[in-house]
């Protein structure tokens, strides 16, 4: 099945088939009774595609001839869980939970290592924005070794709204930050937890930061400041392993 998808009806057929979608690009002022009827899938489907607005330049640069009609949309590669669900199965099934946040990385190499590592791990699932985060795409699902078509990979529309839900069903938010006060072994981590992993270069958001339980840092003893993020993602989630082993 093609990743592309290319048209205003077959986007529209796509929604109703239950195709997960990742992106889709609509040329800017496009209007009409298709598009009504692709916008109203759209909102049936509950899904938080991230949709651009693009000039039809672009469009065509992208469909190399094929008959776009103002509107590409790239297919999902993995299956999103509902991060309700998701948490709910979590505690039926007995366990204390482990989730992944990865807050706005941009890298798709270091999602997917970072996803390789979680799922190596028993991590529970791997929470992304759906806006400014890297794309799952091929890449990251290859770097993944397969990891990201086995954990659950719940999107979330807003930081805020998500890590309350989190909060909310008693699991706590650690956030890595250089800044922080606390090594990362001197935390307990044996009870529900969220880790969350900041972008490559901006770090946690404060949004994240402000609503974290506590921050955690690894510490630096040599002359370079932070380690990648996939690295950093890999000690603090074995650190969690070895704690509630």
């Amino acid at each position: 099945m093609s990743n592309i998808i290319y048209g205003i009806r077959p986007v529209t057929e796509a929604l109703r088939q239950g195709r997960q979608l990742e992106k889709i690009l609509m040329q800017t002022n496009l209007s009409g009774e298709n598009m009504r009827q692709l916008k109203d899938e759209l909102r049936a489907s509950n899904q938080n595609v991230k949709i651009q607005y693009v000039p039809a330049e672009k469009l065509n640069a992208v469909a190399k001839g094929a008959n776009h009609q103002g509107v590409i949309a790239y297919g999902s590669l993995i299956e999103y869980s509902a991060l309700e669900e998701t948490v709910m199965q979590i505690f039926e099934k007995g366990k204390v939970p482990f989730i992944l946040f990865l807050d706005h990385l941009t890298d798709v190499r270091n999602l997917g290592a970072i996803a390789r590592t979680a799922q190596c791990a028993g991590v529970d699932c791997i929470i992304i924005p759906n806006e400014g985060s890297a794309q799952i795409n091929s890449d990251a699902v290859k770097t993944s070794a397969g990891a990201l078509l086995r954990i659950p990979v719940c999107k979330s529309s807003n930081t805020k709204t998500t890590l309350n839900f989190l909060r909310q069903s008693g699991i706590k938010l650690y956030s890595a930050s250089e800044k922080a006060n606390l090594l990362y072994t001197q935390a307990d981590m044996r009870e529900p937890l969220c880790l969350i992993m900041g972008a490559e270069d901006k770090g946690v958001s404060k949004e994240a930061i402000k609503m974290s339980d506590a921050l955690v840092k690894i510490p630096m003893n040599g002359d370079i400041e932070s380690l990648n993020v996939s690295v950093a993602a890999g000690v603090l989630i074995y650190e969690v392993i070895r704690q509630r082993n």
